[in-house]
């Protein structure tokens, strides 16, 4: 394990943090936007977009895809729930195991506007070539996985 590190190296490191930061606030701000227009906070559009592209998912599952903490999870799952946009559902086959699903009328809504925010996300990265997309996709997914092995050593 390496820990001597040159100013240069640090300088950058610091330099490419900020700038990631800056660009992650810009980009999320569409996003926050977005949900914000269809009634949601983000935390709730970020629920109902991952039932929405992955199907049902396990509880447990949501808080750490979406990396929240288990009583945000919940606070939620409860509010979409009462508004009629998501169900419980017990595994049969493991009855410890919840999952929540859209319903039909939280999958009619998601199939009216999940278009609209795939067009604004899309206008978000629109200063990027496809080429420049997919390169910051495998550095980001590159970074991410060193960052995360480099936690539980």
């Amino acid at each position: 394990m390496r820990f001597s590190y040159t100013e240069e190296e640090m300088e950058r490191a610091m330099t490419l943090f900020k700038v990631f930061a800056k660009a992650f606030k810009s980009i999320s701000e569409h996003s926050i936007r977005d949900s914000k227009e269809h009634g949601f906070n983000p935390t709730e559009f970020a629920v109902l977009e991952l039932l929405y592209t992955k199907g049902a998912q396990k509880l447990q599952q949501i808080g750490s895809r979406l990396l929240l903490v288990s009583g945000n999870v919940t606070y939620v799952i409860d509010k979409l729930e009462k508004n009629e946009y998501i169900e419980r559902q017990q595994d049969p086959k493991d009855k410890r195991s919840i999952y929540a699903h859209l319903t039909e009328k939280g999958r009619s809504y998601l199939d009216e506007i999940y278009p609209i925010h795939a067009i604004r996300m899309t206008r978000a990265f629109s200063g990027l070539s496809a080429e420049e997309q997919e390169q910051m996709m495998n550095l980001l997914k590159k970074a991410g996985l060193h960052s995360q092995h480099l936690l539980f050593r």
